[in-house]
């Protein structure tokens, strides 16, 4: 009896022992597995988890990991298939693991698989995100198998790198490509490529300085004229702690189209805050600034904002409202050209991905329409961002990781889907010059009116450098165009603006008299007082204050005039940025009139930028001469 008992044991230890030392071998693989991620060694940390999930199957630790490992690396299908394992080998798996599992099953396309389980374990304590998740299967259900266009073709491997490319931005001429590409996947820099004859894409070129600097420059957007460049650049740091901080915005300028480009400049506090400020596109009638900022009272994480250049100086930046912005995260808003869609980036609306790109369009009232998803195939289960649309709006160009792996983004090109096309639009080119010499007239002011009506629906100025001006229109319109100059007459035309432009835009030359061409004087202005100011300056010192007080007290008790405060600047820096600095002048200098005891009704305060200079700009003296605030008086 003895021996039969002591047979018995020894045939039962080896299955006690396997049984005790599986969880050690799982275990071990386990704590190997976490070794290899944290080495960036992924698909070895995968092989390592599966072996520990072999010797411990009932181990949720194993599981968990593994699938969400899975997710992340957008493999949506075996990342479900490991919860559905986990769900049923697992203490209280179907519970546990049916939110994972549901996403997962969401993100590979079985949106009905997903709602039965939904359905079964969706509960009241944690209805928000049963919620979420059953309003994105049923996005995800009824957009599946409905194309609205071409598949989305990768550009070529001159633009795609082993790296990621994201940020797609082009001008109105479509000739050059700009983007952003994460060099060695650490250092985030510009990069263009010009297209050939061929409308095939030339070998991208690094941009260089002063735009790439050892800090981290980031979606770079090119105005609709070439012109301006506005980016984002992080790792800042200003001695106010305000200005600047973490990632801000920068502007920079060049004056012609193969000129090169210059310092990039801060925006100022009214934009830059020390939260996150970046992703910039500029309105083509470059009135209005769209960009992303996560500063406190948005609606979640990232929100979309707009800043509007009004009275010479950009406006506190306004959020643009629950249409667009989410709990989630709004990302790289896009103004198209027509000046009322807007295109941009978004986790937080239904989606058939982490990201998607979204698209809504302005009414007439200023209010925005509901966010739409772009659909598929634009969107995927990937992460889609950063779009732009070439001026015909026929084609997009956006940045996906679709070709794997996951944040590795190429640039894809695709057919702009039937039911999204904006509104046609081409563009106004031309020059601004005087009549009697030739001479070309820079900072000339255009104002596009209403035809009907005589509103002023855009305005903009001719180029410091070549006086050429590139204005974007919606067509099938009657525009009337005003042109000024503060040394020449008035000029108005009518242009009907219909679809013979859909092609070829409309080369407009305007010529402009000189103003003494009439001798006509019922205006007499005096100067009485000059204050100049050190670069970059906005302070009124001791001195120039007494300028101010003195030059305006023998007129504090006269009646029947007007003080005229026109402030101006040298050509540094870049035009629009000048004209912000020359307007906040006016007003300091206006402020201290007003404290001699003026009425304010009787100052007229503007900032001209660049628009008059008296002196070169070739020496520091003439550019001193010409950062200027003049006085006078107007009888």
């Amino acid at each position: 009896m003895r021996l039969k008992i002591f047979l018995f044991i020894c045939c039962l230890c080896p299955s006690v022992i396997a049984l005790a030392q599986s969880p050690k071998k799982a275990g071990r693989y386990y704590n190997a597995a976490i070794r290899d991620k944290v080495a960036k060694k992924s698909d070895k940390a995968c092989r390592e988890l599966e072996r520990a999930i072999e010797k411990d199957p009932a181990s949720p630790d194993a599981y968990s990991e593994l699938g969400q490992w899975y997710f992340e690396a957008h493999k949506f299908a075996q990342a479900a298939e490991i919860f559905r394992k986990a769900s049923s080998k697992c203490q209280n798996g179907g519970m546990r693991f049916a939110q994972p599992y549901a996403r997962s099953l969401i993100y590979s396309g079985a949106a009905d698989r997903a709602l039965s389980i939904i359905n079964t374990y969706a509960t009241i304590h944690d209805s928000s995100e049963w919620n979420r998740l059953r309003s994105h299967a049923l996005f995800v259900k009824q957009i599946s198998g409905r194309p609205n266009c071409p598949m989305p073709v990768a550009l070529n491997q001159r633009i795609n790198s082993p790296y990621p490319e994201l940020f797609p931005s082009m001008a109105v001429d479509t000739s050059t490509l700009y983007y952003t590409r994460r060099v060695n996947n650490q250092d985030d820099d510009f990069y263009s490529a010009l297209k050939d004859t061929c409308g095939e894409w030339y070998n991208a070129f690094n941009m260089g300085p002063p735009l790439n600097t050892s800090d981290q420059e980031s979606a770079m957007h090119i105005s609709a004229d070439g012109h301006y460049l506005f980016i984002t650049r992080c790792e800042n740091r200003s001695e106010d702690g305000w200005a600047e901080g973490g990632c801000d915005m920068y502007m920079a300028y060049r004056v012609a189209n193969d000129s090169p480009w210059s310092v990039p400049t801060p925006f100022g506090q009214t934009i830059n805050t020390p939260d996150y400020e970046g992703q910039p596109t500029l309105s083509p009638d470059t009135r209005e600034l769209y960009f992303v900022s996560d500063r406190k009272g948005g609606f979640g994480g990232y929100d979309i904002y707009i800043s509007r250049f009004e009275d010479g100086l950009w406006q506190p930046p306004v959020n643009a409202g629950p249409s667009i912005n989410t709990a989630g995260n709004e990302t790289a808003p896009y103004i198209n050209l027509d000046n009322k869609t807007l295109f941009f980036t978004s986790d937080g609306w239904p989606c058939l991905g982490g990201t998607d790109l979204f698209m809504s369009r302005r009414h007439a009232d200023g209010t925005w329409e509901k966010a739409e998803n772009m659909g598929y195939p634009i969107n995927t289960a990937n992460d889609e961002k950063s779009v732009c649309v070439t001026l015909d709006g026929k084609k997009i160009f956006f940045s996906s990781d679709r070709n794997g792996p996951a944040g590795n983004y190429d640039i894809f090109e695709a057919s702009m889907p039937w039911n999204m096309k904006p509104d046609p639009v081409s563009y106004i080119a031309g020059y601004v010059y005087d009549s009697l010499t030739r001479s070309r007239l820079t900072s000339a002011s255009i104002y596009i009116c209403n035809a009907k009506k005589g509103d002023t629906l855009y305005e903009f100025k001719s180029n410091r450098g070549d006086a050429t001006f590139l204005i974007t229109l919606p067509l099938n319109n009657t525009y009337a165009i005003h042109t000024g100059h503060f040394e020449h007459l008035p000029v108005d035309d009518t242009i009907v603006f219909d679809k013979q432009y859909t092609v070829e835009p409309l080369i407009h030359n305007i010529a402009m008299l000189p103003s003494d061409y009439e001798e006509i004087r019922s205006i007499n202005d005096s100067l009485i007082a000059t204050v100049h100011f050190e670069a970059n300056v906005i302070e009124l010192s001791g001195p120039d204050k007494a300028i101010v007080r003195n030059a305006i007290a023998p007129w504090l008790q006269e009646k029947g005039y007007m003080v005229i405060v026109n402030a101006y600047t040298d050509n540094s820096g870049n035009p629009m940025l000048n004209e912000e600095l020359s307007t906040m002048r006016a007003g300091i200098v206006s402020k201290e009139i007003l404290s001699s005891g003026l009425d304010e009704t009787a100052i007229l305060a503007k900032g001209w930028g660049e628009d008059k200079m008296i002196a070169t700009n070739e020496t520091e003296e003439g550019r001193r001469t010409n950062r200027r605030v003049e006085i006078r008086i107007r009888r």
